[in-house]
C-alpha cells in the first residue's frame, strides 16, 4: 500500500483534501481571513511590545515614586529591546504561520473547506487531462519522498515548536485520486 509506513492522520470534521499538502499550495489557498489575520498579527505586534514597556517602566518608577531617583530610573530604562522594526518582523513571522496553519487546517478537514474542495478538484483534475503528474513531478528517489512526507504530514501541528513545511512535490498525500480523473 502506498501510504504504508507515514503517520496517520487523524480524521477532522469535514473531508480530507491532502494530508501533505506542498507549501505552494497552501499559500495558494489563502483566504481573505487568513491574509487579515496576519496583516491584524503584524500591525499589532509593534503596539504589544510598546505597551509591556511602557507597563514594565511604569511599574519601576512606581517603586520609588515621587523622588528623582525613581524618575532618573525609569528615563534611563525606558530604551526597549525590541523598537518598531525587529517586532514587526516577529508579528509578520507569527502572523504568517497562524495563517499557514488555518489554511492547513481546511487541507485537513479540520475546518470547513468547501471552497478549497472545489479548487483542488477543478486544479487537479486539469492536470490529469493533460496527463501531468497530479502532484507535480520530483527529482528525489521515492524513499526520500517518502522520508520527506513522514517529516512534514503532521508538522502542522507542531508549528509552535519547529515550523516545518511541505517542499517536496510526492505521491502520499492520503486521498484517492481517482477523482481527478473522472
Amino acid at each position: 500500500m502506498l501510504e504504508e509506513g507515514l503517520p496517520t492522520i487523524p480524521k477532522g470534521d469535514y473531508p480530507l483534501i491532502d494530508a501533505d499538502p506542498h507549501f505552494s499550495r497552501v499559500i495558494r489557498y489563502f483566504r481573505f481571513s487568513d491574509i487579515g489575520i496576519w496583516a491584524a498579527i503584524t500591525a499589532s505586534a509593534p503596539l504589544l511590545v510598546g505597551l509591556m514597556d511602557y507597563n514594565k517602566y511604569t511599574q519601576i518608577s512606581r517603586g520609588v515614586q515621587g523622588t528623582l531617583k525613581g524618575f532618573l530610573v525609569a528615563a534611563r530604562q525606558r530604551r526597549s529591546m525590541f523598537g518598531p522594526a525587529p517586532s514587526l518582523f516577529l508579528g509578520a513571522v507569527g502572523g504568517f504561520l497562524i495563517a499557514y496553519q488555518r489554511s492547513s487546517y481546511r487541507f485537513l478537514g479540520y475546518s470547513e473547506n468547501a471552497r478549497e474542495q472545489a479548487q483542488d478538484l477543478e486544479e487537479l483534475s486539469k492536470r490529469a487531462k493533460a496527463g501531468l503528474p497530479i502532484y507535480g513531478e520530483s527529482a528525489l528517489t521515492p524513499e526520500l519522498q517518502k522520508i520527506a512526507a513522514s517529516y512534514s504530514r503532521l508538522a502542522v501541528f507542531k508549528f509552535s515548536v519547529f515550523p516545518l513545511f511541505n517542499f517536496v512535490n510526492h505521491p502520499y498525500h492520503g486521498v484517492d485520486t481517482s477523482k481527478y480523473f473522472k
